[in-house]
């Protein structure tokens, strides 16, 4: 076994549904949520686009019929949005249907600066019929300001991560503390004003800088929750669940699990660490 397969086998959940489904089990039994994420991306026609479709649609109703606290997150290239828009609106909106069904949430991950207008796009076009979708934020781009504006406003959830893709200086932050800055600023604005935000980051002072603002701004634990990656700093998650605090857990499965686990040790070297760590501690 390579040590990249070793690695990604302590952060993936498997490669199929069923493993998926009874990692998120073993999250619960510890008082942690979950959200499933199905691995793939930049599919190339819509059989691969219908196909992926097809899984989400298997994987709501295998989460309703195990009755484990998890919503899923997918992304729109795996539904077609790089070859067929209006195939990915259609596909998506078929999922979103799924889930509202059994009283579900879907999150859109959000990919590459290429894709960052049309995902928002097509939530916008979305939302007003199927409001159980959600969005993510990067705190590396410059844009992302007025983007969490317009999504608070149309009272649309919101995830918020430090971005995990290499962009240009013209379009996003390059220094490590430009982004924490950032990200900081956009944390306290979803804390004020936006609906139930997901803060998702592995990183202390972030968390603690977030925390803090909410305590001196009376916003409750009850009204945001922290996101983190399955198999990093686990005992971080039980930290924050003891200080009262709900955290979901990003479960990923599938055999495409390469791109997924590789962008994510390659784009910021605190990940590394975090890896490391976690293989010291568990």
């Amino acid at each position: 076994m390579s040590i990249l397969t070793f690695l990604a086998s302590r952060f993936v959940a498997g490669k199929h549904v069923s493993e998926a489904v009874e990692a998120v089990r073993q999250l619960n039994e510890q008082g942690l949520l979950a959200s499933l994420n199905f691995l793939g991306e930049e599919v190339k026609d819509s059989a691969q686009a219908q196909a992926a479709t097809q899984e989400y649609i298997l994987l709501l109703r295998k989460i309703a019929e195990a009755e484990v606290d998890c919503n899923i997150s997918v992304k729109l290239t795996q539904m077609g949005l790089g070859f067929d828009e209006e195939l990915c609106r259609e596909n998506l909106v078929r999922v979103l249907k799924e889930a509202a069904r059994f009283k579900n949430f879907v999150r859109i991950d959000m990919e590459s600066s290429a894709y960052t207008q049309k995902t928002l796009d097509l939530i916008y076009r979305v939302f007003p019929e199927h409001s159980n979708v959600g969005a993510v934020i990067q705190a590396s781009l410059y844009r992302s300001e007025k983007d969490i504006e317009m999504l608070n406003r149309k009272k649309v959830r919101v995830r918020l991560c430090k971005g995990a893709y290499r962009e240009p200086p013209k379009i996003a932050f390059q220094e490590k503390e430009k982004v924490n800055e950032n990200y900081d600023f956009l944390a306290q604005k979803l804390l004020k004003e936006g609906y139930y935000p997901g803060l998702a980051t592995h990183d202390d002072d972030r968390l603690y800088a977030a925390i803090d603002f909410a305590k001196s701004h009376g916003i409750s634990s009850d009204r945001f929750e922290f996101q983190m990656l399955c198999g990093l700093r686990r005992s971080l998650w039980s930290r924050l669940l003891g200080e009262g605090y709900r955290v979901r857990i990003y479960v990923p499965y599938g055999t495409h699990w390469m791109p997924y686990f590789y962008r994510r040790l390659r784009e910021r070297k605190e990940n590394w660490m975090f890896v490391l760590k976690s293989l010291v501690k568990g």
